[in-house]
């Protein structure tokens, strides 16, 4: 198939912490003998190159490349409402994102459109793509629908859009179910867990280098968490937790708007905790792997929206590491309380130091937890899984469009 890729993210290049999962999809499909197009905001440090069945298109919506605040990560700050500076570009950025997806259709036939996100880009693609032979499919990260299910006028935009696309994919079920409750054909609507590399994340000696890296004495526990420091992540829980713990190390993976805020607090807090900043993806494998504990403490925040399955969770089950983590969204569809890791309530951190403390103190359970994670993750979140699930939906989907136009491939 050929297939145009609409996003709002990817890595500005190889290695980069930016949206690397739209990267591995982009990357898993290409690799099964498809031919991927990649409609993407422009930004001035991308530079990842075309090659490998792979090309770029970014659109430019700005009159200045310094200024570039849509997509790559930096469109929300960290209570996940729409930076100031984006909101006069909106007229410019739905202009110049449909503009951008109109001339690819233009200047080539399509087989499929794969929008990442509902809002914009399902709803661009939809609007562009009905004038062509595409059928367009959506896939939701969950940024998207909190936003439809807060704002009266987001979410009539997603219900048309829902309505005129070929088939929606969610990164978890409870994703799914709020977007079947948007409007979302519940016939035509799937969950397709994002899936992580089992190989590069997998179990192996903790690096005593990388443990120094991340601030742990000899004789610490350390704790690991991984994310962009914002609300939904729940970091401030951790320090907390950290804070009714002795002999604990706690280091925070990620960058972004509440570091000084994190930092203030964990100050206050006396605990050993160290905001590490922003790792390649190759370094948060050895974080990983180098962690005692792994620690997922994301919330529902006050605007609603929550993590769908975040990746550091699937990443941790692959490295087989003791995983705690917080019962909210999708993340229970992929952390069994018990099995191969712990649930804790949301914004608890008496609950989590618990939970800790606990894994530590029970070697055995730290084991049969690991093993258990590995086994799941190998099992049922690698990108084959993914890509599988992708490349029938689109089948599906061109099949159906097809058939219903009387057509064929």
């Amino acid at each position: 198939m050929r297939i145009l890729a609409v996003t709002l993210g990817y890595p500005k290049e190889p290695g980069d912490p930016t949206a690397p999962f739209i990267d591995a999809i982009v990357r898993g499909l290409a690799g099964r003998g498809h031919d991927i197009d990649v409609v993407l905001p422009r930004h001035p440090e991308f530079r990842y190159p075309d090659g490998g069945g792979v090309r770029f298109f970014p659109y430019r919506y700005s009159p200045s490349p310094r200024l570039s605040p849509w997509g790559f990560g930096q469109t929300f700050g960290a209570t996940t409402r729409v930076r100031a500076q984006v909101v006069p570009l909106l007229p410019a950025i739905a202009f110049s994102l449909r503009r951008a997806i109109a001339r690819r259709l233009a200047r080539q036939p399509y087989d499929v459109v794969h929008a990442h996100w509902v809002l914009p880009n399902g709803w661009a693609a939809s609007s562009v793509a009905k004038r062509s032979d595409a059928p367009v499919v959506v896939t939701l990260h969950g940024t998207d629908v909190a936003m439809a299910e807060h704002h009266r006028l987001l979410a009539s935009i997603a219900r048309r859009t829902f309505n005129h696309v070929a088939a929606v994919t969610a990164t978890s079920d409870d994703l799914r179910r709020r977007a079947v409750d948007l409007g979302a054909d519940p016939q035509t609507t799937s969950t397709i867990y994002i899936g992580v590399d089992t190989q590069v994340f997998a179990p192996r000696p903790a690096s005593p280098e990388v443990r120094q890296l991340l601030g742990a004495p000899e004789g610490d526990l350390l704790v690991v968490a991984v994310g962009r420091l914002a609300l939904v992540k729940g970091f401030e829980y951790l320090i907390e937790a950290a804070s009714q713990l002795e002999r604990v190390t706690v280091a925070i993976v990620g960058d972004g708007e509440l570091r000084p805020q994190l930092e203030r607090l964990a100050r206050a807090s006396q605990a050993r905790v160290l905001l590490a900043g922003a790792m390649p993806h190759d370094r948060v494998a050895d974080a990983l792997a180098a962690a005692d504990v792994v620690v997922v403490p994301s919330v529902v925040d006050n605007r609603g929206r929550v993590d769908a399955t975040t990746s550091t969770a699937l990443e941790a089950l692959a490295s087989g590491r003791p995983l705690v983590a917080t019962a909210v969204g999708g993340i229970p569809e992929v952390v069994h309380d018990g099995e191969n890791g712990l649930l804790i309530p949301q914004k608890d951190s008496v609950a989590l130091a618990a939970a800790i403390e606990r894994l530590r103190g029970d070697p055995h359970l730290r084991q049969r937890l690991s093993g258990q994670a590995r086994e799941f993750a190998v099992q049922r979140l690698s990108w084959d899984a993914t890509i599988d699930g992708l490349e029938r939906t689109f089948e599906r989907a061109v099949g159906n469009y097809r058939g219903g136009a009387g057509s064929t491939l």
